[in-house]
């Protein structure tokens, strides 16, 4: 499998060896946490090249988890992969429903007031706990001199439209805030 022209995502780092037999504590960045095992195999990168790491057993230790992976059998193999980062092609992310969105698929995209008002660029994504925030980096001339506008991702309220092939999002929001 060719890693080129595929997008590799992040969805996990592994920390510090467990025990003696190459087990591996994992932190999850999947909004399910056990959803990282779903997964397989899992990429890491190493010395500038990627390398796959097959999962053969995890279970819940305390708050987190522990993982065995095919070619870790001792101590020292777990400790050269301790904080390195997980991540998976993106290829094996699931479909989601109509109308829900990777955030990584939002950043980039152009973002337009129902008015026809330019905004800006999706920068970045915030979680807010009640609702989650585009961070939208204002273009130089913006006519409400504002660098950057924080926008709830709001469906329907807020978010009108999101036009995957435009890569625009459409919104209902006053561009002076």
């Amino acid at each position: 499998m060719s890693q080129e022209n595929t997008s590799i995502i992040t969805v996990g780092k592994l920390g510090a060896p467990y025990g003696i037999k190459g087990w591996l504590k994992v932190h999850s960045f999947t909004d399910d946490p056990e959803g990282i095992f779903d997964f397989s195999p899992w990429l890491i990168g190493q010395q500038g090249k990627w390398q796959t790491l097959e999962v053969v057993d995890w279970r819940r230790h305390n708050k987190g988890f522990i993982a065995k992976v095919a070619q870790v059998n001792d101590r020292d193999e777990a400790m050269a992969l301790t904080n390195v980062e997980i991540s998976v092609d993106a290829a094996q992310l699931p479909e989601l429903p109509q109308g829900e969105f990777y955030w990584r698929d939002l950043i980039g995209m152009s973002v337009v007031t129902d008015k026809g008002y330019d905004l800006g660029i999706v920068d970045d994504l915030m979680e807010t706990g009640s609702n989650d925030v585009l961070v939208v980096k204002a273009n130089k001339k913006d006519a409400f001199g504002q660098a950057e506008r924080l926008i709830p991702f709001l469906t329907d309220s807020v978010i009108k439209e999101v036009k995957h092939d435009a890569r625009e999002i459409t919104v209902d929001w006053d561009p002076g805030f």
